[in-house]
């Protein structure tokens, strides 16, 4: 797409911050918003199958292909850097195809990386098929939550986006259950099953009114607005609203990754990188990834913490998606980011307990417990809130290169983490959950002085407040 430039601008607040009280059209789901919607998340549910995978598979994978502890390490950090590559692309891919075309990419990256790694006979095979699925993931991560917060009423945004996170988890936990009784060769078929589901039905869904709008289809824009909204509904301020905070965001040249750095998107970029950086580094994915072999650590059963782990994650983060809307980002935030610091404590006792051989008998339960506070925190509020945040802060002309850069973090962030985490845990299982203690503790500090809450105001009204609106002067 071509970019523009104009004269020289001034900035100033919009009118439109003033209109949260008015009315822009109905915030009651629709039939084709909710199908919409499940749609969307199908890609959430294959994001989490192939993050849960590598927990299940791994005794299968290491006894049938011979790979040592380092190699299975490749194995399972090698798709977050897959992740990065679908992340750098992510982007520009949704901003000059749309975004169903990015989620059809994706699907066809993951079905790929499934079927090699199904057929896989040597180790490097594995890689290849799990760093395709890793591309399809970086993709999904970003494409996934923009697409749900651009067709959903402001109402309903935060839980309807947050259904991401909540399928992650599902597609988590159902392949932990299902890989306690089918191989690792026929888990990764299984995978493959909603990859087609959504292939399959993205034609049947319509495109983001505001990606129409970004690219000068005004008609087919309020026309799809109007069919996600319900024919009854009036959608004239809503579809103005996005019209002129559109055109005037386009007057300005597409901003590069580099150009994000600039003053005038700074609130934004340091509420995303803030949140995804701490997300990651308090550990979430080496405890997913290495869910059975910390059970094996703490000295506890591997398919009774499992199942266990699967009973707090998804009705914790189904909680979090109805609490969304009704109490807000930031308070969920807080709670959520003081369970999971009290979580990595706990386990972090329970190892320090097991080295000083002390209560042997309390030690694995104090482990299980501790893993347990942690995903039920981390369900509620710090695995979804970030990327519904970051799907809400930055104007259209820079959504997608900020997007495709908050992604690429998270998944650099992600792989450091699956990677290193059996060496930490090799080095010292107490200090390695103490760590993530401490970095969630200051995720509460962060939260608390810096995320704004975005609760019941439209995309342009909180993009507005964080970022100056450009106006000709």
């Amino acid at each position: 797409m071509e970019t523009k430039s104009t004269e020289p601008t001034e900035f100033s607040t919009p009118l439109l911050l003033s209109s949260s009280s008015r009315r822009i059209s109905s915030s009651v789901p629709t039939i084709l918003l909710l199908l919409t919607t499940l749609v969307a998340v199908s890609g959430s549910y294959v994001f989490g199958s192939a993050v849960g995978y590598s927990s299940p598979a791994q005794s299968g994978i290491t006894d049938e292909l011979n790979l040592s502890v380092a190699e299975y390490s490749i194995f399972g950090s090698i798709l977050t850097i897959g992740a990065m590559i679908g992340a750098i692309v992510s982007g520009s891919i949704a901003d000059y195809a749309g975004r169903r075309v990015a989620m059809g990419f994706s699907e066809l990256c993951c079905i790929l990386g499934w079927l090699i790694i199904a057929f896989s006979k040597v180790a490097w095979w594995l890689y290849v098929g799990r760093l395709l699925l890793g591309c399809g993931m970086g993709l999904l991560s970003f494409v996934v939550p923009v697409y749900i917060a651009e067709i959903t009423p402001k109402d309903l945004r935060g839980g309807f986006t947050a259904i991401h996170q909540l399928m992650i988890c599902c597609g988590v936990s159902l392949t932990y259950l299902v890989g306690a009784y089918l191989n690792w060769r026929a888990l990764a078929l299984v995978g493959t099953f909603p990859c087609l589901a959504q292939l399959l039905s993205l034609s049947f869904i319509p495109e983001s009114p505001r990606w129409l709008a970004k690219v000068g289809r005004m008609e087919r824009s309020e026309y799809a607005l109007q069919h996600l909204r319900g024919k009854n509904a009036d959608v004239s301020q809503e579809a103005t609203e996005i019209r002129d905070f559109t055109e005037a965001f386009q007057q300005q040249t597409e901003a590069s990754i580099i150009a994000l750095f600039q003053l005038q998107y700074l609130k934004s970029i340091t509420v995303g990188v803030g949140l995804i950086i701490l997300q990651q580094f308090g550990g979430v994915n080496g405890i997913a990834f290495y869910a059975s072999s910390i059970f094996v650590s703490a000295g506890f059963s591997q398919s009774i913490g499992t199942i266990a782990m699967v009973t707090v994650q998804i009705p914790m983060t189904a909680l979090g998606v109805i609490l969304m809307d009704k109490s807000g980002r930031r308070p969920l935030l807080l709670i959520s980011a003081s369970g999971t610091c009290l979580g990595c404590f706990l386990a972090s006792l329970s190892f320090f307990l097991q080295d000083l051989h002390k209560w042997k008998e309390f030690s694995p339960i104090l482990a299980l417990v501790g893993v347990l506070v942690y995903t039920g925190s981390f369900s509620l509020g710090m695995g979804g809130i970030p990327w519904v945040i970051m799907s809400e802060i930055f104007p259209i002309n820079v959504k997608g290169s900020a997007g495709s850069f908050l992604t690429f973090v998270h998944w650099l962030c992600s792989w450091i983490i699956s990677y290193t985490f059996n060496f930490l845990m090799g080095w010292s299982s107490t200090g390695t959950f103490f760590i993530f203690s401490s970095i969630c503790g200051l995720t509460i500090l962060f939260v608390a002085k810096i995320v704004p809450e975005t609760k019941g105001r439209t995309l342009e009204e909180v993009q507005a407040s964080l970022n100056p609106y450009p106006t000709k002067s």
